[in-house]
């Protein structure tokens, strides 16, 4: 069940980073600015302001095997409506498509694992979705290298000739989506029929209000995730463009060191929710992985030499392995299983504003500072950004200390939480 979710995660996954490797394309070939580019990453964001809660909310009530499948066609519709044109209304209408089912499947796909998993196993069993979802990244990350690999296609080798032969590769992917999402369907029925799984009880009905009776320990791990994912998404917008202005590297390059960057989540992100598994210390370990973030981003603005950008994406790697690995499964030990759909919705909503605002303002950043490989400074004050964010995040996981800590814990910092 664990994998065939994951598979939809996957297609998810590659779709959404697909935009990053052909940033310099679209300036090049269509004429975009970085404030279009991040439009096309923050309009993905932009209906999920609402968009996740009701999915969240359907996913509550339909159940998650059908909402994984609704968004998962979503997804694969909007790849589609993305290629179809160069013009950026057209671009960006697919990507808000897509952008309407992605998170949605994502806060689908989370409720089911929290379905099948529960107790000490389930940091874990997070930890190989995401390890799943990221390969699909990975791909995206590495495309402009395995793209060119003597066994391909002539038609695939000259993928980054063009900005659309990317997207297309990007549309056969979404279908994983789907098929995933057909596969687990049936699968689970058939688990349903043929094996005594145990009652899931009633579930509740599900009123908004509800939203605000979650806690205060469940609203500092919203603020921590926004702040978060927000130092990274936005930040992964620009990589390649960042990388080949301000450093010189190759695209091929600045695929492999964002590609490392995806590859130590990947296996870092499941071992060390055993980890969590094992010792607790939820927050504490939230704290860590944010304090890595803050110098990181200084130290890839300031310096400009290739092998100057080797130790802050392994610190970011690391970060980015630690945080969510504890960070999805505490939502579970907060907020009764009946209400999760809606409280992963409405996590997923909160940082989709995130992803909104931040992509725009990075955008708008890279272009107010003229940033370029005739001025790599214009990237400073995006970079700045960054690291405040790792700060405040750091500042979130120490309130949510402080809280567990006290009387009104969950047991977050304890081995058996919950």
């Amino acid at each position: 069940m664990l994998v065939l979710v994951s598979l939809a995660m996957f297609g998810n996954y590659y779709v959404y980073d697909c935009i990053a490797p052909i940033a310099d394309l679209l300036t090049k070939q269509l004429g975009f600015s970085d404030s279009n580019i991040g439009l096309l990453q923050a309009i993905y964001s932009f209906p999920n302001l609402i968009m996740v809660l009701i999915g969240g909310y359907l996913v509550d009530r339909i159940g998650a095997r059908k909402a994984i499948f609704i968004f998962g066609s979503t997804c694969l519709l909007g790849a589609i409506v993305t290629v179809l044109s160069g013009h950026l209304v057209q671009m960006a209408t697919g990507r808000l498509i897509f952008g309407i089912g992605a998170e949605s499947l994502i806060v689908a796909v989370t409720t089911a694992i929290a379905k099948w998993f529960r107790g000490k196993e389930l940091s874990f069993a997070f930890g190989i979705n995401l390890m799943i979802a990221r390969a699909g990244t990975l791909l995206a990350q590495r495309s402009p290298t395995w793209t060119k690999f003597s066994f391909m296609p002539e038609w695939v080798k000259l993928t980054y000739t063009s900005w659309r032969t990317p997207l297309l590769i990007s549309v056969g992917i979404a279908t994983f989506c789907v098929i995933g999402a057909l596969i687990y369907w049936v699968m689970e029925v058939y688990a349903e029929k043929n094996y005594e799984l145990g009652s899931a009880g009633p579930t509740d009905k599900v009123v908004f209000r509800d939203l605000f009776h979650f806690g205060v320990s469940f609203w500092y791990i919203v603020a921590l995730c926004v702040v978060f994912y927000s130092a990274i998404f936005p930040f992964e917008t620009f990589t390649y463009k960042f990388f080949m202005d301000a450093h010189g590297t190759t695209r091929e390059m600045a695929g492999s060191l964002v590609g490392s960057l995806t590859i130590c989540t990947m296996f870092g992100t499941p071992l060390l929710g055993l980890f969590v598994d094992k010792i607790g210390k939820r927050a504490l370990l939230m704290m860590i992985g944010s304090v890595l973030l803050v110098p990181v981003y200084l130290m890839m603005a300031y310096t400009h030499s290739q092998a100057s950008l080797y130790a802050p994406m392994a610190m970011m790697g690391i970060a980015f392995s630690l945080v969510p690995a504890v960070i999805w499964p505490s939502v579970a030990y907060i907020v009764p299983q009946s209400k999760l759909g809606t409280a992963y919705g409405l996590m997923t909503v909160v940082q989709n504003m995130g992803f909104f605002v931040f992509n725009l303002l990075i955008g708008w950043a890279n272009d107010h500072g003229h940033a370029s490989a005739a001025n790599p400074a214009g990237y400073h004050l995006g970079m700045w950004i960054f690291s405040i964010l790792g700060f405040l995040g750091m500042f979130f996981a120490f309130l949510l200390r402080r809280r567990e800590m006290g009387p009104h814990g969950h047991g977050l910092e304890t081995i058996t939480a919950g």
